[in-house]
């Protein structure tokens, strides 16, 4: 009788734990604002995003009044943290200014003439009623002369609350408002022109036709 308990109990717990309804996904959204910037990117390769270890896992974090990062393994992102504010960020930026920017791996045959990445060193809804994304960008410009841009972002949304649903709104906010600094190339630090000719790529060297054969 015992046994047919426990494997009873087993059995409701495993039923608990599979319910789908019980757990909320939450998607990354950015909003359109139907803004418009001058296109300063051209065509662009944007790196996976860097992102802090709490803001790459599968749950939605914030931080509780004692300063911890907590979450909850029934409210998770839609779509793997990375890989959606990677897409997001570029869609959001190609939407703005009009540049061609995407996420790599480059799917086209004429190769990016600009490369940028972002290092994420912050991205949470903090206790003090605003959720915070701050970082560094860098846009690489490998023509000679081209402008080289490393710059940072302090980005803040305020929060109504802490429900998840309010933290993706306003994590969606932030990506919007972080894709018109890289579009516009705004923000605290500095240009830096490039002065070295760039190496030939290995693809463009057996590209090129072979020298005519030498009568012997």
């Amino acid at each position: 009788m015992r046994l047919i308990l426990v494997s009873a109990a087993s059995l409701a717990l495993l039923a608990g734990c599979s319910n789908g309804e019980k757990t909320a996904r939450y998607l990354i959204d950015p909003p359109t604002s139907g803004e418009r910037v001058a296109n300063r990117l051209g065509t662009a390769e944007l790196r996976d995003v860097s992102l802090p270890e709490y803001a790459s896992g599968d749950e939605v974090s914030w931080q509780s009044a004692d300063g911890a990062v907590r979450s909850n393994t029934r409210q998770l992102w839609a779509d793997n943290p990375q890989r959606a504010f990677t897409l997001t960020l570029a869609r959001a930026i190609s939407d703005l200014s009009g540049a061609t920017v995407i996420a790599e791996p480059w799917p086209l045959a004429e190769p990016p003439r600009r490369r940028v990445e972002v290092r994420v060193e912050k991205a949470l809804a903090l206790a003090d009623g605003n959720y915070r994304l701050t970082g560094r960008y860098y846009v690489s410009d490998e023509g000679a002369g081209g402008a080289n841009q490393a710059r940072g972002f302090d980005i803040s949304v305020p929060l109504a609350d802490q429900d998840p649903a309010t933290i993706a709104r306003a994590q969606s906010q932030a990506i919007s408002q972080l894709a018109r600094q890289i579009a516009t190339l705004s923000g605290p630090g500095q240009s830096i022109r490039t002065s070295s000719t760039p190496m030939p790529r290995i693809d463009d060297i057996f590209s090129q036709p072979l020298p005519p054969l030498e009568d012997s």
